[in-house]
């Protein structure tokens, strides 16, 4: 097993605790021999539990000595509701470290790569970093912003609509595709939708299809008493006041729910990192439906905005599509939000 085939190896591992180690990051580890065997894996525990280096080590026993541990996050050198890891590796005779990207964390931001080479241990930074930079994406994001990272769900036909003239919307997709949305939602460690959706839909927002934890139910203004989405946070400030209070209450990814306004709000405002769109294979025809997203269409094909597809799946009979904006995209809307 090469070093890349092993950073592979701990990315499966991280991707199975996804939905639990919030606000830690999703970290994978495995602990390779000097032939080359791969003898322990290991993946971050929920919070208060061992890191996913250590979870590794554990597994590994005496054959850690003279192996390579290769681990998608820089390794912690702090002590926080846990020990630092950098101490363990170093215990255990690790001969080698080979880690997917830094730590951006201002109590980490390198310092484990220090510990570990004061050490002695050939330490190796980079491998499989595009991948593990994507599979890391939100907490990267939260820790070098202070923000949530914005993910956009939406369900639409094939010709843009997201709800039917009356208002109706249940359901433009199949049940795999609501299904995968769940899984999304589980991911999350906040949804927000707007005070309009609470009235009209009655939403519980809650994990219900998927193994997960609930997310934190935020709604733009105010919700009825008695709607099912209590208890949540009622939100009367601006998007950006929102991101700064959620970021700094550890909400490392928001997950955006609708309807057409809050997502043209954010849109707008180039709050969104990721757009999930789940498309059906249906025509709402006509121009009465209810958009995707709402507000001031472009003047002209010139002023769209463009992002770039980074994901296609199919699910069920639907497509699940991942947009990403791209820089110019993202100036763009910036300067038309600034400019009204």
């Amino acid at each position: 097993m090469n070093e890349l085939e092993a950073m592979g190896a701990a990315m499966a591992a991280a991707s199975t605790v996804r939905r639990h180690t919030s606000p830690n990051p999703w970290v994978g580890a495995v602990v390779v021999s000097a032939g080359g065997d791969m003898v322990a894996t290991g993946a971050t525990e929920p919070p208060g539990g061992r890191h996913a280096e250590i979870v590794a080590l554990d597994d590994a026993g005496d054959s850690a000595h003279g192996a390579t541990l290769v681990c998608t996050l820089e390794p912690c050198s702090h002590h926080g509701r846990t020990g630092p890891c950098t101490e363990r590796i170093v215990d255990a005779g690790v001969r080698r470290v080979v880690i997917g990207v830094l730590d951006p964390d201002p109590v980490v931001a390198g310092g484990g790569v220090g510990r570990l080479r004061a050490a002695g241990i050939d330490v190796v930074v980079g491998v499989g970093s595009a991948d593990v930079e994507q599979q890391l994406a939100a907490y990267l994001h939260h820790r070098r912003t202070g923000r949530p990272y914005v993910v956009c769900k939406l369900a639409t036909t094939l010709d843009g609509a997201t709800a039917a003239v009356d208002g109706t919307s249940k359901w433009i997709t199949g049940e795999a595709a609501r299904c995968d949305a769940h899984r999304l939602r589980a991911e999350s460690d906040a949804v927000v939708v707007g005070a309009g959706t609470v009235r009209a839909d009655d939403p519980e927002l809650t994990v219900r299809h998927v193994d997960g934890r609930d997310p934190l139910r935020v709604v733009l203004g105010t919700a009825p008493a008695g709607a099912r989405i209590h208890p949540c946070l009622e939100w009367t400030g601006t998007i950006a006041e929102l991101l700064d209070h959620l970021g700094g209450r550890g909400v490392v990814q928001l997950m955006v729910e609708g309807g057409a306004r809050v997502t043209a709000s954010l849109h707008e405002s180039g709050a969104v990192d990721r757009y999930v769109l789940y498309v059906a294979p249906a025509l709402m025809g006509g121009a009465g439906g209810v958009p995707v997203i709402a507000g001031r269409p472009a003047p002209s094909i010139t002023d769209l905005w463009r992002g770039r597809i980074d994901h296609v799946e199919r699910i069920g009979d639907d497509l699940r599509i991942e947009l990403v904006p791209t820089r110019a995209s993202a100036r763009a809307t910036l300067t038309r939000e600034e400019t009204h």
